[in-house]
């Protein structure tokens, strides 16, 4: 069992910045990958970010490449998302999530936090 808490969300304007951090507890952080995703009101939750437990590789979806970094810390058994350039298009509601390298899905959840983009 992996218990997940996301913080870091808010109101921001476009172009703004915002660091989103994910704390975990629970069994060992550093044996799983890691990933962000969003979710917006009727629609999917979609994937942002992945990045492998060592955190020697990443991931991103096309629409965020270049204006987000994911990073985990596995000491402080922490992940983040280092938001920059944010546009309105970003406002979601966003998750962390463990990965079970067994079944190759996401399968801890944090509760999710409001990140809000102003035009």
């Amino acid at each position: 069992q992996v218990h997940l808490v996301e913080s870091g969300g808010g109101l921001v304007q476009t172009g703004g910045s915002l660091r989103l951090s994910c704390a975990a507890s629970g069994r060992t952080f550093s044996d799983y990958p890691m990933g962000w995703f969003r979710q917006t009101p009727g629609k999917d939750r979609d994937f942002v970010a992945g990045i492998s437990w060592s955190g020697d590789s990443t991931y991103y979806t096309n629409s965020v490449k270049g204006r987000f970094t994911i990073s985990r810390d596995n000491a402080k058994n922490m992940a983040y998302l280092q938001m920059n350039d944010l546009r309105p298009e970003d406002t979601a509601v966003y998750y962390c999530a463990t990965l079970n390298k067994t079944t190759g899905r996401y399968d801890y959840w944090g509760q999710g936090t409001q990140v809000t983009v102003s035009s």
